[in-house]
């Protein structure tokens, strides 16, 4: 069994004169990470393995959720090839990863997780909010032989507030 959890990165700013890769959050964006990943502690979700998109604003809601949720540095890493708004990257990421890892959580981006959670999940999500969680389980015992999974868990702010 093969546990992927997906959180797309908080909202984040077009105030400042940066490139899209360097854009930060808002304060919205922000406080939306915090709420999100404090209401799953209480999950108590076990990550073997969290991996990052580069881009400053899927990093900083990935630092939210690591210090909120106690996850070890050790096993976080930041990925170039997860700044992908397509998909053909993250899909590949996830099917080429080690099948050691029973729990991959990978912090991205639009349309690649929407897209990626309606063709792998069983749940249609016309789109996945900024810090949006979904959880996705696979009958599978190697990432490579990625298939339809079952989507248990979703979790957006706007259900928190």
């Amino acid at each position: 069994m093969k546990n992927l959890i997906l959180v797309r990165h908080a909202k984040s700013s077009w105030e400042f004169d940066v490139i899209d890769h360097e854009r930060p959050l808002t304060q919205r964006g922000v406080e939306d990470a915090h709420l999100v990943s404090k209401a799953l502690k209480k999950e108590g979700l076990e990550i073997d393995m969290l991996v990052s998109s580069d881009a400053k604003r899927a990093k900083n809601t990935a630092e939210v959720f690591i210090s909120n949720l106690n996850i070890n540095q050790e096993i976080v890493t930041y990925n170039y090839d997860l700044y992908d708004f397509a998909g053909y990257n993250l899909l590949e990421f996830i099917k080429s990863s080690d099948d050691s890892i029973n729990t991959l959580m990978v912090f991205g981006h639009n349309h690649a997780f929407t897209d990626f959670v309606n063709t792998y999940g069983d749940l249609n999500i016309d789109n996945v909010p900024t810090a949006g969680f979904v959880k996705i389980q696979f009958n599978i015992s190697h990432w490579r032989d990625l298939n339809k999974g079952k989507t248990v868990k979703t979790l957006f702010s706007r259900d928190l507030k």
